[in-house]
């Protein structure tokens, strides 16, 4: 088996990746809130996992991959207060959660799939778990490590001595992020099982529980379905780097004090923002453009994958329009090369040659998933004359099948007869150095709905944005 290295968020540091056992690497992502449209920046952490995933099978290893759908119990604030962000929109679209919920999985998931990103081996619904949560919660209870109020049950921080390593607070430091409730013992503490309000408006997503009728806390629901579908121990948990202070390390300090593991997750791994003229892409900041608006503008979600990659998992990225035309062009660039030569006829070429190119690719992505090294190799390859065109197409092919990146999902045009031949007019004009000829005809083309890049390989026709 290779040497696979992966940053450690708890650790802080870069390990060398061990499996636990020979069952399938356990990999659980954190799925969105599914109250609203996910923006670009909320796709980000999930092409990284996918990533991860790819690279791990190609070093070896199989893996069972869980992406949780949270459809009930996260509030509108951190504190523990606020209104449930699936029954608020409900609420103001004037239909079901359910009705919302489904609505916005589903674009989720087209979305997921538009960016190459495979689909987990299992999604887990929060809602479709509720007698899981409520199992986990007794245990705790059980323990002594929870505490009732009028609103809720909570977890005790103060019982639990490691809180707060992910992060690197102790809960004596989290006074600052952490509201002070009424009747919570500390800051820090968080809500298991939260009582449904008592007047006002019947909730839709509540349930009967030992302590009452209500709904689970946000946190317990990853802990409750990660164990069930991954172990009470397993390997890698992926994430935004926003879920570390909270959610993460409430995660942790519930799962391995109701299981009495330690530890509950053998790496955690999260990923950087996208940003936005240097700010927080946020749904709450009215900043969420999304695939579609992408589309609009002529970038295809297989060239955003390609521009997510140019930027290392745990380097914070800006969206700009300047930065995403490059990226497209980039991509369509490679994805024309392998369109035009992957099928040439097979030359003699340097086997040696393409060894070394893998072995640089592969010593990238293993280093850390380093992707934007990965996809110099691909480059590199693309310049290397040693090998043949085929030889050269079909290896950028290999290897960026290894990154997610889908070749075909670009704007190759499909020329009419008398488009192409406008094109070659076009070379003729230019090999006989006629420029102004040569400008007219691109002016044509240009009406006919093509723009033309002058490459090394050739003119390449692209559909105009």
């Amino acid at each position: 088996m290779v040497e696979l290295k992966l940053y450690d968020s708890l650790s802080r540091s870069v390990q060398v990746f061990a499996p636990l056992g020979s069952a399938p690497v356990g990999i659980y992502s954190c799925g969105p809130t599914v109250y609203a449209r996910q923006h670009l920046g909320n796709m980000r952490p999930y092409v990284f996992a996918d990533l991860l995933r790819r690279t791990l099978q190609s070093a070896g290893h199989p893996v069972r991959h869980v992406i949780n759908i949270t459809d009930v119990g996260h509030l509108t604030s951190d504190e523990d207060e606020g209104a449930d962000k699936v029954e608020l929109a409900a609420a103001r679209a004037n239909t079901s959660a359910q009705t919302i919920t489904e609505l916005y999985t589903s674009l989720f998931q087209a979305d997921l799939h538009r960016l190459g990103v495979l689909s987990p081996d299992l999604w887990a619904k929060a809602s479709a778990h509720i007698p899981e949560q409520i199992a986990m919660i007794q245990k705790l209870e059980a323990r002594g490590f929870c505490y009732h109020t009028t609103d809720a049950v909570y977890f005790d921080t103060r019982r639990a001595p490691h809180y707060g390593e992910l992060s690197g607070l102790r809960p004596s430091a989290l006074h600052s992020r952490v509201g002070a409730h009424s009747q919570k013992r500390n800051a820090a503490d968080f809500a298991l099982w939260k009582l449904s309000p008592q007047g006002g408006p019947k909730r839709q997503l509540e349930w009967s529980s030992p302590w009452g009728v209500g709904f689970p806390g946000w946190h317990i629901e990853c802990s409750a379905m990660a164990s069930k579908y991954l172990g009470d121990q397993f390997e890698i948990h992926t994430g935004g780097i926003d879920h570390v202070a909270v959610h993460h390390s409430n995660e942790i300090a519930q799962a391995e004090h109701a299981l009495d593991v330690r530890p509950w997750v053998k790496y955690w791994m999260h990923g950087a923002w996208l940003t936005m003229e240097g700010a927080k892409i946020a749904k709450s900041a009215g900043l969420a453009p999304n695939l579609d608006d992408l589309v609009a503008i002529g970038v295809s979600p297989a060239a955003f994958r390609y521009y997510l990659m140019t930027a290392h998992y745990r380097s914070a990225l800006d969206l700009s329009l300047e930065a995403l035309r490059a990226a497209d062009i980039g991509f369509e660039r490679l994805s024309q090369f392998v369109a035009r030569h992957v099928d040439s006829p097979a030359a003699s070429s340097s086997a040696t040659g393409r060894a070394t190119w893998r072995a640089q690719f592969f010593a990238a992505l293993y280093d850390d998933l380093d992707a934007p090294r990965a996809i110099a190799v691909l480059w590199c390859i693309l310049a290397d004359a040693s090998l043949a065109l085929g030889e050269r197409a079909r290896l950028i092919a290999e290897l960026g099948g290894v990154l997610g990146l889908a070749w075909n999902a670009t704007r190759t045009a499909q020329p009419s007869p008398d488009v192409l031949q406008l094109l070659a007019q076009r070379e003729t004009a230019r090999s006989a150095r006629d420029f102004l000829q040569a400008d007219a005809l691109r002016a044509e083309l240009s009406k006919r709905g093509f723009t033309i890049e002058d490459s090394p390989d050739g003119p390449q026709l692209h559909r105009a944005r």
